[in-house]
């Protein structure tokens, strides 16, 4: 009963952390590092870029649920989940509002709309993500925590070539580039870590142990794409870089990097999402991603109340946590 209750608490604490970051970030998504520097996001703000209410999520938590709701469908969570199911999902969101914080779809990013759009013209899933050196966007970075909740990713021994294979089936939905695969593998090995228990630091020496050997072996060949993540995520570096080298754009390799800094450099729930807002840009994706870890690191105890009590959807954001680890 206690494991039970505890998957329970880890998937509560992963939503709401990974929506909680992503709702502080959307008021001023855009906006420059020097905008935040003068006027630092301390707490939830109503409107802004978006003209929102406080509390309110955008795609980033959308699609995160739109794949938490696919792999909580009977057998989701032991096989290889029904990309089918996820991309009906996807196409509701974009056209129908479906999992929208406010029945409004009001951002989402070029790779993502281009995939929706092949998936409604019939392109089979794993083919719908653009595949180009310039489709790195963290659109499949954003969403993909979910994915740790997976069996595979649970295992007790883990199996990286089936991770991986896992990974990038699902990550291809929306982005086809190994090097957005080889993103969303590095996040959720830390996922992995802290889900075990990990502290941050230990949950990111445990990647690095696991990943750097598997790399070098090269079992999988689109692992070559480890020199975007070589120099500061694989080598350790990232804890030691000043802020002013951490960018916060929409690139993928940018936003693991980001999420991985703060969470490195912080030690609560609250202090790790504002650092990632406050790097300014893409405000609420390096917050979701961040704030999804961050959440797994201090449970939903350690993400301040006030903000809970704003955001958008809680009740059912909790409902579809229970459902994604089986309750």
């Amino acid at each position: 009963m206690q494991n039970e209750e505890t998957s329970v608490a880890q998937a509560r604490a992963a939503l709401l952390g990974l929506a909680v970051g992503d709702a502080l970030g959307v008021p001023v998504e855009f906006q420059p590092r020097a905008a935040r520097r003068q006027d630092p996001v301390t707490g939830m703000r109503a409107f802004g870029t978006h003209h929102q209410p406080a509390g309110t999520w955008s795609d980033d938590s959308s699609l995160t649920f739109c794949l938490a709701e696919t792999l909580a469908r009977p057998g989701g969570r032991t096989g290889e989940p029904n990309l089918g199911d996820f991309a009906r999902r996807s196409i509701n969101w974009l056209n129908l509002a479906y999992w929208t914080a406010t029945a409004e779809t009001f951002d989402v990013g070029n790779a993502t709309r281009i995939a929706i759009n092949r998936l409604e013209r019939g392109t089979a899933p794993k083919q719908a993500g653009p595949n180009s050196e310039n489709d790195n966007g963290n659109g499949a970075l954003m969403r993909i925590l979910p994915l740790a909740f997976h069996d595979t990713w649970r295992a007790e021994k883990l199996d990286l070539d089936a991770a991986f294979s896992l990974t990038e089936a699902v990550a291809n939905v929306t982005h086809g580039h190994p090097r957005s695969t080889l993103g969303c593998f590095l996040y959720l090995l830390v996922a992995r870590g802290l889900l075990a228990g990990l502290s941050p630091t230990e949950a990111y020496a445990q990647m690095r142990e696991l990943a750097n050997p598997w790399l070098e072996n090269g079992s999988i060949p689109a692992v070559v794409e480890d020199k975007y993540y070589r120099w500061w995520v694989l080598s350790g570096e990232i804890i030691n870089q000043p802020e002013d080298q951490i960018s916060s754009s929409g690139y993928v390799v940018h936003t693991l990097e980001a999420a991985l800094w703060c969470l490195l450099k912080h030690d609560s729930y609250a202090a790790t999402v504002l650092a990632a807002v406050n790097l300014g840009d893409d405000t609420d994706t390096t917050g979701a991603v961040a704030g999804g870890l961050a959440g797994l690191a201090y449970g939903e105890a350690g993400i301040p109340a006030e903000w809970l009590a704003v955001l958008a959807r809680r009740a059912d954001i909790e409902n579809l946590a229970r459902r994604l680890v089986g309750e």
